[in-house]
């Protein structure tokens, strides 16, 4: 059979969830609100498809959000020298450690 390049190819390692993690989620993700310029990590959410899921070669990257867009985000991701504008819902972002802390 030949290789199908779909988009999702190649995904089911970086998109398996723990047992436990199954599921839509609490409904704490959901009320979750992010700031404009607020480094945020990208970790896709595979039960949600439909919203805002980005690539596979983003997952585990880190952006700032630069603005909204209807109930997802516009992340900007740096990938080698170009930078990137991604629309990306919220099921599919987490505040990045550092700035917490900060």
């Amino acid at each position: 059979m030949t290789l199908h390049k779909g988009y999702r190819n190649k995904t089911r390692n970086r998109h398996r969830r723990k047992v436990r993690e199954r599921g839509l989620g609490s409904i704490e993700k959901y009320l979750e609100d992010y700031e404009i310029n607020d480094k945020v990590d990208i970790i896709t959410n595979s039960s949600v498809h439909k919203r805002g899921m980005p690539h596979r070669r983003y997952h585990g990257r880190t952006g700032v959000i630069v603005g909204i867009r209807g109930r997802c985000y516009e992340v900007q991701v740096k990938l080698g020298n170009a930078k990137k504008m991604l629309i990306i819902g919220k099921e599919h972002l987490r505040l990045n450690s550092v700035s917490i802390k900060e």
